[in-house]
């Protein structure tokens, strides 16, 4: 023990100094000095997949006949602690480390080998009783477990936050279009005013958009369900038993309550990142149909006396530090941000989707981040988004108001009184300031029954059923 507060570990390039409470060891304790570069660690959901992967391969190892029954339980015992979250404080690499996330493989071997020597009875750093490569990291590589890991971790945040953040999202949206099904504005193509729309066909837009958006959030689950585990070092599944991926993989199937299958190509498992940057493009379409919708409603709701003022979102904090009475659309630009992020964090992903040279990618751990804070953060402000702007939103008169001085509606008149003629009202309506009805009596012959018909707003959401109008 050093004076210090330290302990001496060893690994295979000698001895060093790790702190007297830590349960990694040397290798860990090298990878803190050689990259001090953030404040950028494994994630809670990265950490409990390596814990579920490492707990999975030592029932594999005892059920394979390759690993002596009570070292297995230990160390499956401490995986397990770790996969339950118990030990997150004990996984300190930086995620700018070495690019096939070795460092982080050995974080977790050295954590779960020290806790199982201690649940043997033993004391930290004690390799004899149970060695962090030759018993936990059995049958594995740092090059199939990291992938692995993203993979799993992924599909925890799928499960547990983007999916249900979504699911909420939608039917908030849908709920609305029925409440708002009977409300009519005004229409709106390049910023300018086109037919009436019902309200609630713009939600129902919305909510066609997150339909959608579940759609590709399960396309990139099957992408991330299959898994890289089993061909260790290259692909070639050298050191491993044939069977033992297949085990690890329905142990944490089951455990995670998630879909995680043995790749059927292993090399092109490990060499690319193919279906990372597949699932991360999922995600970042997306975040743009998130996008799309947060911008729609927050400026629908400008205002509420200069603005469009369509809408009104529940107000939930002041706006301003010096305009008393100011409210904002905070929760939209929240969703806003965790947009652009998103869309920033699918550039590093892509990137590192090329950074595959030969038989290794080499850009995991950031990948691995990336992609699981991009699940997270949609997740998290989706339901967000929903619970305090989406749900409470309501609808003003200012759209119904509006639609009668709308120059489009002359559309409706056009299969009676032609193109020309329509374009010449909507030009003197402009001009005037009169409303289309108030021109086309003039310029018409259409009687006061046609111009009912023609100019009903509600009519013009429809398609046309029947010749004329």
């Amino acid at each position: 023990m050093g004076s210090d507060g330290t302990r001496t570990e060893r690994d295979s390039m000698g001895p060093m100094e790790v702190p007297e409470t830590a349960y990694y060891g040397a290798s860990t304790q090298r990878a803190v000095i050689n990259f001090p570069i953030s404040d950028l660690r494994l994630k809670s959901r990265m950490i409990r997949a390596l814990g579920l992967i490492k707990g999975g391969a030592a029932r594999a190892n005892r059920a394979l006949g390759l690993l002596d029954v009570e070292r297995a339980e230990a160390i499956a015992g401490a995986a397990d602690e770790v996969a339950a979250g118990k030990h997150d404080d004990q996984f300190v690499v930086d995620i700018f480390q070495t690019g096939s996330g070795t460092s982080s493989n050995m974080n977790a071997n050295e954590v779960i080998a020290n806790r199982a020597a201690e649940l043997l009875g033993g004391k930290r750093g004690d390799r004899d009783r149970v060695h962090p490569n030759d018993h936990v990291n059995m049958g594995q590589s740092s090059n199939d477990v990291i992938p692995t890991m993203v993979h799993v971790a992924a599909l925890l945040a799928i499960r547990d936050v983007l999916e249900p953040g979504l699911e909420r999202l939608r039917k908030a949206t849908a709920a609305k279009s029925e409440e708002f099904w009977d409300t009519i504005k005004t229409g709106r193509t390049h910023l300018q005013d086109a037919t009436p729309i019902r309200v609630g066909q713009v939600f129902l837009g919305f909510a066609g958009q997150l339909e959608r958006a579940e759609r590709r959030v399960a396309q990139a689950r099957t992408e991330l369900s299959e898994v890289a585990l089993g061909g260790t070092a290259v692909g070639t599944g050298l050191n491993t038993h044939p069977e033992f991926s297949a085990h690890v993989c329905r142990f944490v199937s089951e455990q995670g309550a998630i879909d995680v299958r043995e790749t059927s190509n292993h090399f092109q498992a490990q060499a690319t990142l193919d279906s990372v940057v597949a699932a991360s493009g999922g995600l970042r379409t997306v975040a743009i149909s998130l996008l799309k919708i947060a911008n729609d409603l927050r400026l629908l709701a400008s205002g509420p006396r200069t603005g469009l003022g369509e809408l009104t979102l529940p107000e939930v904090q002041p706006g301003s530090s010096i305009m008393p009475g100011k409210v904002n659309p905070v929760i939209a630009e929240s969703l806003i941000q965790v947009a652009a992020q998103v869309l920033a964090n699918d550039q590093a992903i892509v990137q590192s989707g090329e950074w595959g040279f030969f038989e290794l990618s080499t850009m995991l751990p950031l990948a691995g981040y990336n992609v699981l804070q991009s699940v997270e953060l949609l997740g998290a402000a989706s339901a967000n988004f929903s619970e305090k702007c989406v749900e409470g939103v309501t609808v003003t008169e200012r759209g119904p108001e509006m639609v009668e001085r709308g120059l489009a509606t002359v559309t409706r008149l056009v299969p009676l009184i032609g193109y020309d003629l329509a374009a010449k009202i909507a030009h003197d309506a402009a001009a005037s300031g009169r409303t289309v009805r108030e021109v086309a009596r003039e310029l018409t012959d259409l009687t006061e029954e046609q111009l009912e018909t023609g100019l009903d707003p509600f009519k013009m959401t429809e398609p046309l059923k029947t010749p004329g109008v």
